[in-house]
C-alpha cells in the first residue's frame, strides 16, 4: 500500500466515525422520518371480558343496547376526529375501501373529538329502534334513539327468507380534518354490527 492509499483509507476512516459520533447529536436537529402513521378504530361488544365478541344481532322494538365505539391516534400529531353514525339496509352501498369514498347515506349523528398522539377514546354508544313497522315482507324503521337522542328516519328492509331477518348494518365512519382544506376528509376506515329487527326476541 503506497501513501497515497494509506491516505485515502485514514481519510474514509475519519468520515465514517464522524458520522458514527455525531448521529445521536444530528437527531436532535434533522426530523427523520416515523414510522406508520395511522388512526385506530374499533367497536367491541358490551361484554367486557369478550370486548371483541358478544354483539347485539337480534334486537327487538324499544329496546336498548349498546357497543363501545373507540379510537387511538397514531398520526404523530394533534387530530380533530368526526365519527359519523350511519344505519344502511342490503342494497344501500358500503363506503368504498379501493376509491376512499365514504358512503353516501346521511348521517343519523356524529362525534367529535380532539385527540394528541398516541391518545384514546372510547364511548358506550347506546341505540334502540322506537318506531318500527312490520308488514307486506318489510320492515320500516322511523324513529332510532342513539346515546339518549332520538332521531326520525325512513329505513326500511325487505325480509331474506334465506337468513330470515330485517337485516340493517349500523356503522361508524371516521373523518379527519385536513388543515391544508380547512374541512373534514372521509379518513378511509368504518367499524360495523349487522342486526336484525325482529319484533320479538
Amino acid at each position: 500500500m503506497n501513501l497515497s492509499d494509506f491516505k485515502l483509507l485514514y481519510v474514509c476512516l475519519c468520515v465514517v466515525l464522524g458520522i458514527i459520533i455525531l448521529t445521536p447529536t444530528l437527531a436532535i436537529f434533522i426530523q427523520f422520518p416515523g414510522g406508520e402513521t395511522f388512526s385506530e378504530l374499533w367497536l367491541f361488544g358490551p361484554d367486557v371480558e369478550s370486548k371483541a365478541g358478544n354483539y347485539p344481532f337480534n334486537v327487538s322494538v324499544n329496546q336498548v343496547y349498546n357497543v363501545s365505539l373507540g379510537i387511538r391516534n397514531h398520526m404523530g400529531k394533534v387530530e380533530y376526529y368526526k365519527i359519523l353514525v350511519k344505519l344502511k339496509n342490503q342494497t344501500d352501498l358500503w363506503p368504498n375501501d379501493k376509491d376512499r369514498v365514504p358512503s353516501s347515506l346521511n348521517p343519523i349523528t356524529e362525534y367529535r373529538l380532539l385527540l394528541r398522539n398516541g391518545d384514546s377514546w372510547e364511548q358506550e354508544v347506546l341505540f334502540s329502534f322506537d318506531d318500527v313497522f312490520f308488514g307486506d315482507n318489510a320492515s320500516v324503521i322511523s324513529k332510532i334513539t342513539v346515546s339518549g337522542d332520538s332521531f326520525n328516519i325512513e329505513k326500511s328492509a325487505t325480509w331474506d327468507p334465506q337468513g330470515q331477518g330485517y337485516y340493517y348494518q349500523l356503522f361508524f365512519e371516521l373523518w379527519r380534518y385536513n388543515d391544508t382544506v380547512s374541512t373534514f376528509q372521509y379518513d378511509n376506515r368504518f367499524v360495523s354490527i349487522a342486526l336484525n329487527v325482529t319484533e320479538n326476541t
